[in-house]
């Protein structure tokens, strides 16, 4: 067994290790409370994966925690910490509205590639101010984009509350836009095929949302700007005398991280809410974190972690509404004991499975 294939064996033992162990720790709180752990297992299962409603909902949340897990990869390939998807989430979203909005009676074919680079310009925009502070000023960019994030949601508020709110309107949100720029639905697209399922907020923008892993892949592992973004985030010392940018570099990740995390209000806004609304992002850009770091920043391991999120989200509330002594706190808590030992404490069971692997390897 060579030492590449050993490191994956590894490194999948771990994440299923402390995933096996947060999800035992949780059935014991669950056992503790009186209630059976294997009913709340199996209802929690049924919730995400048990028929087509809920299914749906599963796939709809996988897909924003999936652009919001690559936008933190992008930085932590770079060795940057971004937190603020939440903010570049948010101004994303408020491009893609506008457009919406402002482009509404055009084809959707000539809208949603509209909407997606204002999304990519917007949400880059808001990435590149902290990643230009980082590379230029030395601030740190955990700071900057969190402070991002407030500023960004001030600015959704007034522009809600003052701009975009309709006349004798008390929410504050945007007016719905017209159909035609809606992206189509998953009921809607299997109706295309005969396939009758139930309606729920999934859209095409989970296939978008695939395509997007396989270009970030694609970038980061074989395209030269991927290259210097790893190198740099490897060892910027090194990066510089091989001739890389290493603030050129730092921009142009928080760049990419802001365009990624925007693609949230694609999903939200034009193939769900229809409509430009406060905190549609609702923390999906914190959980990204999570995902990402579960999924050891690689998009195949991003998309199975945005699968686990979108389970524990949906079947969590599922589980929430059977089982009388669990309340949606107690699903946050399984989602904060998965998110304990497969990210701050992925590494407590490391050294133990290593040797295991050693003993099994042909020597």
């Amino acid at each position: 067994m060579n030492e590449r294939r050993t490191e994956t064996l590894v490194v999948t033992l771990v994440t299923v290790t402390n995933l096996l162990i947060a999800f035992f720790i949780s059935g014991v709180v669950i056992w503790a409370l009186g209630e059976d752990p294997w009913f709340a297992l199996k209802t929690l299962l049924y919730g995400a994966f048990g028929y087509d409603e809920g299914l749906g909902y599963t796939l709809y949340y996988t897909t924003n925690f999936i652009f919001t897990g690559l936008a933190f990869a992008i930085g932590f390939h770079c060795g940057l910490f971004n937190i603020g998807a939440e903010g570049q989430a948010y101004i994303g979203g408020l491009g893609v509205g506008l457009i919406c909005l402002w482009l509404e009676d055009w084809s959707l074919w000539l809208v949603f590639p509209l909407a997606v680079l204002t999304s990519i310009i917007l949400g880059g925009i808001w990435g590149a101010i902290p990643g230009y502070f980082k590379a230029k000023r030395g601030s740190h960019e955990v700071v900057t984009t969190i402070m991002f994030n407030f500023i960004a949601s001030v600015i959704m508020v007034n522009i809600l509350s003052h701009v975009l709110r309709p006349p004798k309107e008390m929410s504050p949100e945007s007016r719905e836009f017209a159909e035609g720029v809606w992206i189509p639905q998953m009921h809607e697209i299997f109706d295309w095929f005969g396939i009758n399922i139930t309606q729920t907020p999934l859209n095409g923008t989970f296939f978008f949302a695939l395509i997007c892993l396989v270009l970030v892949w694609r970038f980061i592992w074989y395209t030269r700007w991927g290259y210097e973004i790893r190198t740099v985030g490897t060892n910027d010392t090194a990066a510089v005398y091989a001739g890389i940018s290493v603030s050129r570099n730092i921009i142009l990740a928080m760049v990419v991280c802001g365009g990624l995390a925007g693609f949230v209000g694609i999903n939200e806004i034009m193939g769900s809410s229809h409509r430009i609304m406060l905190n549609f992002q609702a923390g999906i850009g914190f959980t990204g974190i999570a995902v990402s770091l579960i999924g050891r920043n690689h998009p195949l391991g991003i998309l199975l972690a945005a699968l686990l999120f979108g389970i524990l989200y949906q079947g969590g509330a599922e589980l929430s509404f059977e089982v009388q002594a669990i309340d949606r706190h107690l699903v946050v808590l399984i989602q904060g004991l998965v998110i304990l030992f497969a990210g701050a404490l992925e590494n407590l069971f490391r050294p133990q499975i290593e040797y295991f692997v050693k003993q099994l390897a042909p020597q």
